[in-house]
């Protein structure tokens, strides 16, 4: 089953605010009923969903669960538990100079959302940020990537399974023809975007005239620094896991490594033997190395090949659209691969020689969606935590920072606008109304005209 191109249904959209005037998700009970049903049909559709990404990208189930089902499953109910915990109102302190009042935070929905998904992970990528809308209280219209055509299907099938097509309308088709369309007939009160940073440009501009505010999740080149104080095994098994993972297509992927001078030639020779173990001396006949997404990527990628010497891997197939594990080294800085986010299982790798190169070497591509560091150097991670831009990121680990729905998730800059994950998601989907309840008959007469000397001087004290 595939999903098949239609066009947007205005109605039934105009049917998702009619739903959100009559407040069919005002109480934070109902939400987290519809979060469990969401749930529970993913844990029933498993199969299903495995299946359909393993046809649109060559995706391994084992990947496929990790990244996608495991985690939105998770997500979903950690949101289903949380919800009433985060949807009730928040005392915060109020300052001598406004008493005698108490001040609190009551965050409240803010109506019909637009969420757009890419196609490297189709469904955690519409359903997770799906997840914090309906938990703040919002219906939502969703569009899946065209790209993983069976896997956006599913998604459909999802929404029908939990129940959710009062709130949630599913739109199908090429993104160039279907959202400029839908985004000029419908003020969407919330639009969240994850993709290229070409097209977040374009939907953020076409979205400002309305004033809709938009989150942007984006991508960037996000590197992976190794000391030469780093525990080498550690750091080369988790790099080549996150390179390799879905074939490198993760926005958080490792995009390249900048690897102490002095472990250079050490680093590049356990990469290589952790290659042979992960995918055998043949990967091509690895079942663990998803595809490439389609042809234009390939040849993208097949064109990396040709910038700085490839000192691992290489091998290509068009027909199957594969690409080896590879590792490109002297790989000039002003070349492709090392201006452009790769987005493949190709990884260069640049020696560096004290702090002053390693910041150099960061700041020609500035502000990632995220960062690793391997060290054991306290003085390295506090710069790399205080002093180096971006979104998020790891020590001694990589991309793993992504599952845990405690910490928030976005770019920074040129990597994204926004952050979402747990808590966070639900802040982002919510209007966050700052209310003060003052005393009706306390009245300190110090802010009324006509004024004197006195309330000036007082004033300055409560200021304080």
């Amino acid at each position: 089953m595939e999903a098949t191109p239609h066009t947007v249904s205005l109605e039934r959209i105009a049917a998702l605010r009619a739903a959100f005037d009559r407040g069919v998700l005002r109480d934070p009970a109902v939400r987290a009923r519809h979060l469990r049903r969401l749930a529970d049909a993913l844990e029933r559709l498993e199969g299903d969903v495995l299946e359909a990404m393993r046809h649109d990208m060559g995706k391994p189930p084992m990947e496929a669960y990790i990244a996608e089902v495991g985690v939105l499953g998770e997500e979903l109910r950690h949101a289903a538990q949380a919800v009433g915990r985060w949807a009730a109102p928040r005392p915060v302190p109020t300052p001598l100079k406004l008493q005698v009042s108490s001040s609190t935070i009551h965050p409240g929905p803010l109506g019909v959302v637009l969420i757009v998904a890419p196609w490297n992970y189709p469904l955690l990528l519409v359903l997770a940020p799906l997840a914090a809308a309906l938990a703040a209280g919002n219906c939502a219209v969703l569009k899946p990537s065209e790209d993983a055509p069976r896997t956006a299907a599913l998604v459909e099938r999802l929404v029908r399974e939990a129940g959710l097509e009062e709130l949630v309308h599913v739109v199908h088709g090429a993104g160039h023809a279907v959202l400029p369309p839908l985004l000029d007939a419908v003020r969407f009160d919330h639009v969240f975007f994850t993709g290229s940073a070409a097209v977040g440009a374009r939907i953020a501009a076409q979205c400002a005239p309305k004033l809709v505010p938009v989150t942007l999740e984006l991508g960037g080149k996000s590197p992976a620094i190794v000391d030469r104080s780093a525990h080498l095994p550690g750091a080369v098994r988790r790099i080549a896991w996150s390179k390799f993972f879905n074939a490198g297509q993760t926005c958080v992927s490792t995009d390249h490594v900048l690897v102490h001078a002095d472990r250079y030639e050490d680093f590049l020779e356990a990469f290589a033997q952790q290659v042979e173990r992960m995918f055998g001396p043949d990967p091509q006949r690895s079942p663990d190395l998803a595809r490439i997404v389609n042809d234009r990527r390939w040849q993208v990628l097949r064109g990396h090949l040709d910038h700085g010497r490839v000192h691992l891997g290489g091998g290509h197939d068009r027909a199957t659209r594969y690409i080896a594990p590879t590792v490109l080294t002297d790989v000039p800085l002003d070349s492709p691969p090392m201006r452009e986010e790769i987005f493949g299982p190709l990884l260069p790798v640049l020696p560096w020689r004290d702090r002053d190169e390693l910041a150099a070497l960061t700041a020609r591509n500035p502000e990632p969606l995220s960062a690793y560091l391997f060290a054991r150097d306290t003085g390295l991670e506090r710069w790399f935590t205080q002093e180096l831009p971006f979104g998020g990121g790891c020590i001694n680990d990589t991309m793993v920072h992504f599952g845990n729905a405690q910490l928030p998730f976005g770019g920074v800059g040129r990597s994204g606008l926004g952050r979402y994950h747990g808590r966070a998601g639900f802040d982002r989907f919510s209007n966050l109304k700052g209310v003060m309840h003052s005393n009706d008959r306390l009245d300190p007469g110090v802010r009324y005209a006509p004024y004197r000397p006195w309330q000036l001087k007082v004033l300055r004290w409560l200021f304080r």
